[in-house]
């Protein structure tokens, strides 16, 4: 497992996340954003918006599909914004 993959599954437990590009973007513009994870198939306008922000990004070593379904949702996750500190 991957540093990446234990972030997620850290902050999946403790629910410190949005999921979805819209989530995510409106957690930057309001500050509460700590790091933000991308799918590596992540579209590039989204990428492109969320460097305009001071926050850490993690490359999840794998697609939209696969990141959502690391989550356990039954949908696509290109981005997902998390809300609490991490190491």
């Amino acid at each position: 497992m991957t540093d990446v993959e234990s972030v997620i599954k850290m902050v999946l437990k403790t629910g410190g996340y949005r999921i979805g590009s819209k989530s995510t973007l409106k957690a930057l513009k309001r500050g509460e954003a700590k790091a933000v994870v991308v799918a590596s198939n992540c579209p590039e306008e989204v990428l492109e918006e969320i460097k305009n922000y001071d926050v850490k990004v993690l490359v999840y070593n794998g697609t939209n599909m696969e990141l959502g379904a690391f989550c356990g949702k039954p949908f696509s996750v290109a981005v997902m914004a998390i809300t609490e500190e991490i190491e």
